[in-house]
């Protein structure tokens, strides 16, 4: 079975830098596209930022010249970079791939407060 784990969430001045990470296990990472969503509370999850197999990436408007997605296939992980984090960064940042359209885990907690 597929397994996402995201981690290396946590506390941010505005201005402020983190690093997700988002191991896989179950899949053969290497032929998936994997997303970063976010859910702050009381909204939808709204997605930040893809890269397909091949390496291609797309962003949010939101958080494009700020943000980076990137895949090591060898260590079956996915990150992204964020920079110059606002505010409303603040969510629950997860990992997921559009090949298991149902399967969410849970997730890692980005504040970004003064």
């Amino acid at each position: 079975q597929v397994q996402l784990v995201e981690s290396g969430g946590g506390l941010v001045q505005p201005g402020g830098s983190l690093r997700l990470s988002c191991a896989a296990s179950g899949i053969i990472f290497s032929s998936y596209a994997i997303s970063w969503y976010r859910q702050a509370p009381g909204k939808q999850r709204e997605l930040v930022a893809s890269i397909a197999s091949g390496g291609s990436t797309n962003y949010a408007n939101s958080v494009k010249g700020r943000f980076t997605i990137s895949r090591d296939n060898a260590k079956n992980t996915v990150y992204l970079q964020m920079n110059s984090l606002k505010p409303e960064d603040t969510a629950v940042y997860y990992c997921q791939t559009p090949s298991f359209p149902g399967y969410w885990g849970q997730g890692t907690q980005v504040t970004v407060s003064s």
